[in-house]
Order: structure tokens, then C-alpha cells, then sequence
């Protein structure tokens, strides 16, 4: 009964973000309300206000739950993989789950989607749902991995920076690409250009 009820509650935390996501696309960030939200997503507000503090907790919610995923994926990884090899299949394999499905959030956007996507990064309230407290998660399982000490060694947080930064740069990307593409290809590229070094590419100046 317990897991029944868990997972119900999970459905309806995704479907009040994608109803969040689905009204940012249609009429603008600063044009959602909570009411708005709950109304979409069929449910009262009375609801809404059980699972997020607001809407932009609502718009970040799959980004933060997949963040959970990774961590869990990572701690299940073969020892013996490559870090890298096994952080990125960490962090794609759930991207790749949800961009599997049908959702607004799943395809490529449209320009004037994108206009959106580029409030939703600068916005510093949605920057911030990401806590620290799921880096210090990072942190822990790449020391578990690597045999390091999360408090003594800098290498476990070096990982996390990085791999922090790529999700950063791939949501720049994103948002700034044109045409449009996909977010877990431009994660692809990240992570593989890490894995290789960050090489410089051909035909760029030294």
C-alpha cells in the first residue's frame, strides 16, 4: 500500500510540473500562477501547495528528481567502468527515460518555446531548487567510487564541479541553439568531450 501511495504521489508531482512547463510554453513564465498550475494538472490548489512551495519548485521538479536518479544509477554502476564512462550513463540514463516520453519538456522546442527556456535558466529561483544538498550527494558517491574522502580530498568535488558545469553548458546550449535541438544530445557531447580531455577542436586559434 505504501508504494502504491508513493508512486501516486510521484504522478502527481509530475503531472502538476509538466501542467507548470505546458503554461510557460503557452503564456509565459511570468503569466503562470499557481492557480493556473493546479487547474491544468486537475487537482486544487489546496494540493499544488502539498507538494511545492510554488512554481518554480513545480518547473524544476523533474530536473531535481532526475538529479536523485543519477545518484542512485551511479551507485549501481559496475566497479570496474571508467568514472566518466560511468557518470554519463548515470546522469543520461534517466534524461533519456523521460525524453523517451511524450511531455512538453520531450522534444525539440520551437523558437518561441526556447524564448521561455532562456527565463527559465536566468531565473536565480529556479537555479536555486537544485540544492546544495544533492551536490553534497554528488560528492559523497563519487568518493565511495574513487576511494577518496569527501571532506579531505578535493578530487570527489572536482568531479561534482564538473559535472555541474556540463549541465550548465548543455542548458546554455539549449537554450541558445539555433535551429533547436535535443537537451540529451548536447549531455552527450558534454560528457564526451570531457572524457576526452576537452581537446581543443580543430580549427580554433591557440
Amino acid at each position: 500500500m505504501t508504494g502504491l501511495r508513493e508512486r501516486k504521489k510521484a504522478d502527481t508531482r509530475r503531472a502538476l510540473s509538466d501542467a507548470a512547463l505546458e503554461l510557460t510554453f503557452r503564456h509565459g513564465l511570468e503569466n503562470v500562477t499557481r492557480e493556473d498550475i493546479a487547474r491544468v494538472a486537475g487537482v486544487s490548489l489546496r494540493t499544488f501547495n502539498n507538494y511545492f512551495t510554488g512554481k518554480y519548485e513545480a518547473l524544476a521538479y523533474r530536473q531535481t528528481e532526475r538529479v536523485r536518479r543519477s545518484i542512485a544509477e551511479l551507485q549501481k554502476r559496475p566497479a570496474g567502468e571508467p568514472l566518466w564512462t560511468a557518470i554519463t550513463e548515470s546522469i543520461l540514463i534517466p534524461v533519456d527515460e523521460d525524453f523517451a516520453t511524450a511531455g512538453p519538456e520531450n522534444a525539440v522546442p520551437t523558437r518561441a518555446e526556447l524564448v521561455e527556456v532562456r527565463k527559465l535558466l536566468m531565473s536565480p529561483e529556479i537555479r536555486g531548487v537544485v540544492g546544495r544538498a544533492l551536490i553534497e550527494e554528488w560528492i559523497t558517491v563519487i568518493a565511495e567510487r574513487t576511494g577518496t574522502d569527501p571532506d579531505r580530498d578535493m578530487y570527489p568535488r572536482l568531479v561534482a564541479g564538473v559535472v555541474h558545469a556540463v549541465g550548465d553548458a548543455a542548458a546554455d546550449a539549449y537554450a541558445k541553439a539555433d535551429p533547436p535541438v535535443a537537451f540529451p544530445e548536447l549531455l552527450r557531447q558534454g560528457f564526451a568531450a570531457v572524457a576526452g580531455g576537452l581537446t581543443q577542436p580543430e580549427g580554433t586559434h591557440d
